[in-house]
């Protein structure tokens, strides 16, 4: 599979986000939380180079402290909710009806119930908490890949090509392969990437009302609510998290595009 121009565009985005976030975070020479009362929201200097906030912290640094926070979260959801989702929905198929039917009423259950308010349920149970916060994302996620690909999977079984290489003797592994991981991968990769877009999200949602990650760690959304009674005073300090957030969400979409 070809990627477009626009998929491109958004992987090499995604990319010098991700750049700046590893260099910010290595050479930076301000810690995360180190303040300077003395400094406080300066503009864009040679010392600064993003400014610094209403405490005289880097913006530099927290900066590239909450991409590299985000790209974790959303890379970490992406992977986990793509393999549960993609493996019970070939289970399902495969398992027979009686496991078909169990599935099932188990994604009805996290079907009736909004994504964010099962996100919002388990923060409210570990404030601040990263690795919470990763599993009820992922707990939402998985349940896309698992429609989507035990519809598809479904069909691929009753394929003539497939059954002609079960008579044949492959094996289960080998029939996955060769037939169904081919017509199911296209779906995952975009759900993947809408999936990572969802993720950041969230993440900052939860951080704008104050049940995500706390401080003084960085993050996109905490930083927006911190910084917007400056709005007046230092713009560009909230146009930062703004912006980062639009780019990244943006560009994530963008590489869900269709493939050449």
């Amino acid at each position: 599979m070809k990627m477009t121009h626009s998929q491109w565009l958004g992987l090499s985005v995604l990319l010098g986000l991700l750049a700046f976030s590893l260099f910010g975070i290595l050479f930076s020479p301000y810690s995360l939380s180190e303040q300077n009362l003395d400094a406080i929201l300066q503009a864009p200097s040679a010392s600064h180079w993003l400014g610094t906030d209403h405490f005289g912290r880097s913006m530099l640094t927290r900066m590239a402290h909450a991409v590299g926070l985000s790209f974790a979260l959303s890379l970490l959801c992406m992977l986990t909710s793509s393999l549960v989702g993609t493996a019970f929905g070939v289970w399902a198929v495969w398992g027979g009806k009686k496991v078909d039917n169990i599935l099932g009423i188990v994604v009805n259950i996290l079907l009736a119930l909004p994504g964010l308010v099962v996100v919002l349920l388990f923060a409210a149970i570990a404030p601040g908490s990263f690795f919470v916060l990763y599993l009820a994302i992922s707990l939402v996620q998985w349940v896309e890949y698992f429609r989507v690909v035990r519809a598809v999977t479904q069909g691929v079984i009753q394929s003539p090509a497939r059954q002609s290489s079960q008579m044949m003797g492959f094996g289960r592994w080998y029939q996955f392969k060769r037939h169904i991981w081919p017509a199911i991968s296209p779906s995952v990769f975009t759900l993947a990437a809408f999936g990572g877009a969802n993720a950041i999200l969230t993440m900052a949602s939860l951080g704008f009302v104050y049940v995500g990650i706390q401080p003084p760690l960085a993050e996109l959304g905490l930083m927006t609510v911190e910084l917007f009674p400056y709005y007046s005073d230092a713009p560009w300090l909230l146009a930062q998290p703004l912006i980062v957030i639009a780019l990244m969400v943006f560009s994530f979409h963008l590489l869900a595009g269709k493939r050449a």
